[in-house]
């Protein structure tokens, strides 16, 4: 699910998903992500890519099945997906106030 990042944390956007409670971590490629999980495991998590002035947001269900392979069981839209792309948005909205 696409979320456009408003022009007035266009500068910081990485900043900004972090303190939205997201971790930075990087790729097989060096590509950086952003993730956070649902528990204590490694997945269910929430995985953005920040790209083309968006944040690109899913659910990763779970790890990849092949070792060097990207796909995964990933969740684009749907509730739970919708409802922390709310909750991302509503964060940036606090923060473009304060």
């Amino acid at each position: 699910m696409r979320i456009d990042i408003p022009p007035d944390i266009l500068t910081e956007p990485s900043r900004i998903i972090k303190r939205c409670g997201y971790a930075e971590i990087k790729g097989q490629e060096g590509k950086v992500s952003y993730i956070r999980r649902l528990r204590g495991y490694h997945y269910p998590r929430f995985h953005i890519y920040i790209e083309n002035n968006a944040f690109n947001l899913h659910l990763d269900q779970k790890a990849p099945i092949y070792q060097g392979t990207p796909a995964h069981s990933g969740e684009y839209e749907g509730g739970v997906v919708e409802e922390e792309a709310e909750r991302i948005k509503q964060f940036i909205t606090t923060f473009i106030k304060n």
